[in-house]
């Protein structure tokens, strides 16, 4: 079953960049089957969960998911996140017609 606790026990198992785990491996080390997108989905789910209460889940498309060994790996895995994130407003803010920093009123984050 994919909860918080059997992915940070999975994720125990792969701490550092080099030992990453694409999503649909970590659904099949986690469940023991096949990884079908609803399970991967549920992954992400949780991955974000425990990210958001402080957990050092890294993950890139390159690398997959693991346990951040060093401050770089968690730097870059934090740059990937803003960068994507970035990119979603800026989209949001050109089908707007708004400035970025317009979009949600007070918001300025650097572009």
């Amino acid at each position: 079953m994919i909860c918080r606790e059997t992915v940070l026990a999975a994720l125990s198992r792969h701490i550092g960049a080099a030992r990453g785990i694409r999503a649909r491996e970590l659904v099949v080390e986690i469940e023991g089957m096949f990884a079908c997108p609803a399970h991967e989905r549920e992954l992400r789910h949780v991955i974000e969960s425990l990210r958001r209460e402080g957990h050092h889940i890294c993950g890139t498309p390159g690398e997959g998911y693991y346990l951040a060994a060093t401050d770089e790996e968690l730097v870059r895995t934090c740059t990937f996140l803003y960068d994507r994130a970035m990119t979603t407003l800026s989209q949001i803010a050109a089908m707007r017609r708004v400035a970025l920093p317009d979009l949600r009123g007070q918001l300025r984050l650097p572009t």
